[in-house]
């Protein structure tokens, strides 16, 4: 150890690691690791050591994979003539998710899934598997990749893997998911049909009791029903008079008010129009294309989701122009609204989401603020209220930008923001365009 530190020492601690991190995983960085000593790190070291310490855990992951796989393929192998005791029991009681359980202490669905996983990641997942191996992705991300594969025949699984390998190392698990789940519906459009008739068939409402004297109520309902159903909520707790309740109670009571009939409420007006949003491309109405379209807030549905919406009575059609190559909106309906109105619509419509990396906040619910700051006292000098200049931002990332030392620039040409922290380390968010 101390011989491999003379050979190879960057310096202070900081410095190992920040070379660390460069480095691709393996059994001799695992060996470094004890140079990085919290105690010693600034925080922009430790930052470092984080990310090299996050990569080790996806490499070890990796190679418990094959082990895993190896455990899970003898119980289902055909029992060799003239087996061993320990082979023989293995077969015949496929103990395997119990040996697995009790070596590594889960519990043994826990066991279960890990078998699964390991054997979806060597039997059809290869590339998913070698960037894991990398440590460019975490198990979390890895899993997610099997189980929206999961329900795909090999050979569209091979499809799927193709198209989206080359951008897990950039994303974090939640936008791999969303990415997949378009993926899916674009590679597979008549499966994805089929999948969701399915499951619209098995539609229900479930009631779990909570502690304290409470219950969780809900329903299992096409994307497009829920996505009306939270609207005519939202849109009713509008309705409510400010009475010291939080808007969470509000959407609770107001639930309860559409569904059993009463207005116990105090209201301050009448019920509020309720909105849904789902963007769709003229070819996929008009039936010349399956591929999915997008409804506001829940991601991907499929084309005959999206028509069936569409031409339903009292639908609203709004026009949006991306950009044919990029994806990204570059253009709204400037007849709907007035300028700033379409302004805000037009940055909603092509971000969705708050700007900040890992942040999935729905635009329509963050501040619209401006990345090169507007200039109160002389307006033409300063950053222009623009869809250019503006990025959607939650409550927690605006203030991290105006008071937490935080840097944002935007890239126009394709909607990057580039994020540089105070401890000089930079993040990058792309956000998800209508043609992925």
């Amino acid at each position: 150890m101390e011989e491999q530190q003379q050979q190879l020492q960057p310096g202070t601690p900081d410095e190992w690691a920040a070379y660390l991190r460069m480095q691709d995983p393996s059994a001799h960085v695992m060996d470094l690791l004890p140079v990085l000593d919290a105690e010693k790190l600034s925080p922009a070291g430790k930052i470092d050591a984080l990310a090299v310490l996050e990569r080790c855990a996806s490499w070890v992951a990796a190679c418990q994979v094959p082990l895993l796989a190896g455990i899970d393929a003898q119980t289902s192998a055909e029992l060799p003539v003239g087996a061993d005791f320990e082979t023989t029991l293995l077969h015949d009681w496929d103990y395997a998710a119990e040996q697995v359980a009790c070596a590594l202490k889960l519990s043994g669905a826990g066991a279960a899934d890990r078998l699964e996983v390991a054997r979806a990641l060597v039997d059809r997942l290869p590339q998913t598997l070698e960037l894991l191996a990398q440590g460019e992705i975490s198990w979390r991300q890895a899993k997610t990749v099997v189980d929206a594969c999961a329900v795909l025949d090999d050979e569209t699984t091979a499809k799927v893997e193709d198209a989206v390998v080359g951008k897990l190392p950039t994303q974090a698990a939640h936008e791999t998911r969303r990415m997949l789940n378009r993926t899916i519906a674009r590679l597979d459009p008549e499966g994805a049909a089929a999948r969701h008739e399915q499951r619209r068939l098995e539609r229900t409402t479930v009631n779990y009791p909570q502690p304290d004297g409470m219950a969780l109520f809900g329903a299992i309902v096409p994307a497009e029903q829920a996505a009306m159903m939270e609207q005519a909520v939202d849109a009713h707790a509008a309705t409510f008079a400010d009475d010291g309740r939080t808007l969470s109670q509000k959407r609770a009571d107001a639930l309860f008010d559409l569904i059993t009939g009463t207005t116990n409420t105090p209201t301050t007006g009448g019920r509020s129009a309720a909105v849904v949003q789902i963007t769709v491309p003229l070819d996929v109405l008009i039936g010349a294309s399956e591929e999915p379209a997008e409804l506001k807030g829940y991601g991907p549905i499929t084309a005959g989701q999206a028509r069936d919406v569409a031409f339903a009575e009292g639908t609203v059609w709004r026009r949006l122009i991306t950009h044919p190559t990029t994806g990204m909106v570059v253009k709204t309906d400037p007849t709907t609204y007035k300028p700033t109105a379409e302004t805000t619509r037009h940055v909603e419509a092509r971000d969705r989401h708050c700007a900040f990396p890992t942040c999935r906040m729905p635009a329509h619910r963050t501040d619209l603020d401006h990345v090169v700051e507007f200039d109160h006292h002389d307006p033409a000098a300063g950053g222009q209220s623009v869809p250019e200049n503006l990025i959607p931002l939650c409550r927690r990332h605006h203030g991290l930008k105006h008071r937490g030392g935080w840097k944002v620039v935007r890239d126009d040409t394709n909607g990057q923001t580039h994020w540089t922290a105070p401890t000089g380390h930079t993040y990058t968010n792309t956000p998800d365009t209508w043609t992925e």
